[in-house]
């Protein structure tokens, strides 16, 4: 199973909105926390897991969201493809990163907050976890325009 979109919306009528993500399913979240980045291009990354699995969203700013399947946990490869979502707070998707994949995020504003939901429990999750530099994948590039 690769990374991908899960979509929400957002409906208006004359007593405000309504934000949802109907293809959404809770079944195995064990916890959530936030991710609060106070500078615009601030990187945290990379994070991997073989068992647990993650549900993104952006509740603040924009962000760059970034996924890669761990085929070697010792050494991966540098050259396994590298898929990329962009969230922002005004978009009601969540990101579903899968077990076997590292992932990492870059705010792309100033103050940007992510909510992400786990399928382990914090003591899983450290027994689980595993750290690969902020540049060992590098798809951190701004262009400029």
């Amino acid at each position: 199973m690769d990374p991908k979109v899960i979509s929400g919306n957002r409906v208006f009528d004359n007593r405000g909105s309504l934000i949802f993500n109907n293809n959404l399913k809770f079944n195995n979240i064990k916890r959530f926390y936030l991710v609060h980045n106070y500078s615009k291009n601030f990187i945290r990354a990379w994070h991997g897991h073989l068992k647990e699995e993650k549900y993104i969203k952006c509740l603040e700013g924009t962000f760059q969201v970034s996924a890669v399947k761990i085929d070697n946990i010792k050494k991966p490869k540098k050259n396994n493809k590298v898929y990329n979502y962009f969230l922002n707070e005004s978009n009601h998707d969540f990101i579903h990163i899968p077990k076997g994949y590292a992932n990492g995020s870059m705010s792309l504003e100033n103050n940007s907050k992510l909510i992400i939901f786990s399928t382990l429990s914090l003591e899983e999750s450290i027994k689980d976890d595993y750290r690969f530099d902020a540049r060992y994948w590098n798809p951190w590039k701004i262009d400029e325009r």
